[in-house]
């Protein structure tokens, strides 16, 4: 996979950073509690809401298990609609594919519409290095682009951003990328949307080439859908000549019937509305609308090496809501960007180390990025237990080795040593505490544990003294 960001620490380094920059704790916080008090409002309205989310964690059990067909039976349904599919197994092979699509048209610009997907491969960036100019169209990814920074969250990528940050980065960057913003442009919302409108309607009128990703993939007719909340997609996916959509393999659901159980979770979930105000669907291609010619590009990228995980393929279930980003206390405070993923959170805690395998620093720490309140499960609109996932992988990462855990190893097993024979236990016991006022408060070695914390003051006597001289 992709999308690891060089450079990038390991989340516990990374979020130190983040946790004293008082700005960014103040963004994300009024904003997450913001999204999911609406959320909460919209889910409440539904008396099913459970039923709901068990018949989509089922819908996405039962397709995952049999993917193969399925996906099988998507490209028969998309080739028969006029459109042609090719198969990536990882990043470099998806961007070779779209870059050379894209060259065969003769253009040398694309606007995409919001996709995590071309995100995680680093499409913008090979797409560059051919020559090709990617521009975004979400306003908070062209927020994103224009102050050359890194998505911080899934359904607001510039969450850690204000509006007076928003307006800063228009003024200094809008016109290097197109039309310049408007002269004395305020900080309000309506005046920033109007500047990025304004940015934009040229792009949208003069792109022969659009690129997308989707929310799903519908096998049975080779309809892809696509849930935002602006228009700009809508203007990518119908105005070029060309449309090239990029999307994960686990976003196949099998029918139609399927599909309208999303169409009522994804929305409450992520952005707290009855509905999308732009669901756009296209089925291959059509002579007199939309594009002429269309591309689908199913995206594997360490997808399978996840699904052959019994516990940890329950990531591929996830719509991409971001309902557990938004109650996670740990994202709250570190923010997006220390997990050093274009999916953050608790979902990306699971999610990237299995996507990029657990050798990095930062893909080995990612599972540790949680306090394990369960919160994230009990929002999930398809029943991830993410709890669940993390300490699974935190076992595979104890499994690998490594300094902190080949002494961890060497401690519970000179523990079980210990416990086994109760005479030396108490010698221990006697010893500890005759000894306590020369224990420092904060052992060497013990560094992790004791940087915020202080150990508890040891008893003049053990629990077993005082027993025997009380109770008998």
């Amino acid at each position: 996979m992709s999308g690891t960001y060089l450079g990038m620490p390991s989340f516990p380094k990374a979020a130190k950073d983040a946790v004293h920059n008082v700005t960014l704790r103040a963004n994300l916080r009024h904003a997450t509690h913001t999204i999911r008090d609406k959320r909460a409002k919209a889910v409440a309205e539904l008396d099913d809401w459970a039923l709901l989310r068990e018949a989509g964690k089922q819908i996405k059990d039962h397709t995952l298990r049999h993917l193969d067909r399925y996906l099988e039976q998507l490209e028969s349904a998309v080739t028969a609609a006029g459109g042609t599919v090719h198969w990536a197994a990882d990043a470099e092979e998806a961007n070779r594919i779209v870059a050379d699509l894209v060259k065969a048209t003769g253009e040398s610009e694309v606007v995409k519409v919001k996709s995590m997907a071309t995100q995680e491969i680093g499409l913008n960036e090979a797409l560059e290095a051919e020559g090709i100019s990617a521009y975004e169209t979400d306003l908070a990814e062209l927020i994103v682009q224009l102050g050359e920074d890194r998505p911080s969250h899934i359904l607001v990528p510039a969450i850690h951003r204000n509006r007076g940050e928003i307006r800063d980065i228009f003024e200094q960057k809008m016109e290097s990328w197109g039309r310049p913003a408007p002269d004395g442009l305020s900080d309000s919302p309506a005046e920033l949307a109007e500047a990025a409108r304004l940015h934009l309607r040229e792009k949208f009128l003069r792109a022969k080439v659009g690129i997308s990703g989707a929310n799903f993939m519908v096998a049975e007719t080779g309809t892809l859908v696509v849930f935002e909340s602006e228009g700009n997609g809508r203007m990518c996916l119908t105005l070029p000549e060309t449309l090239i959509s990029v999307v994960g393999i686990e976003k196949t659901v099998p029918t139609w019937r399927d599909l309208e159980v999303f169409l009522q979770t994804l929305p409450r979930s992520s952005t707290a509305e009855r509905m999308n105000p732009y669901t756009s669907m296209w089925t291959g291609t059509a002579d007199a609308d939309g594009p002429r010619t269309f591309h689908l590009v199913l995206l594997d990228n360490g997808r399978t090496d996840a699904l052959a995980d019994e516990v940890g393929r329950q990531a591929l279930r996830c719509i991409r809501c971001s309902a557990c980003l938004n109650v996670c206390p740990v994202y709250e405070r570190a923010g997006g960007h220390a997990y050093g993923s274009v999916y953050p959170g608790p979902i990306g805690a699971i999610l990237s180390p299995q996507l990029r395998g657990i050798q990095s620093e930062i893909d080995a720490s990612l599972p540790y990025a949680s306090s394990l309140c369960g919160a994230c499960y009990e929002v999930c609109p398809v029943a991830i237990d993410i709890p669940e996932v993390l300490v699974h992988l935190r076992e595979k990462v104890a499994d690998q080795g490594g300094k902190g855990h080949r002494l961890e190893k060497a401690a519970i097993k000179a523990a079980g040593w210990i416990l086994d024979h109760p005479a030396a236990l108490a010698a221990g016991e006697k010893a500890a505490s005759r000894t306590r006022r020369l224990h420092p408060r904060k052992p060497p070695g013990a560094g992790a544990w004791t940087a915020d914390r202080e150990l508890p003051e040891l008893p003049a006597q053990s629990f077993r003294d005082w027993w025997k001289k009380n109770r008998t």
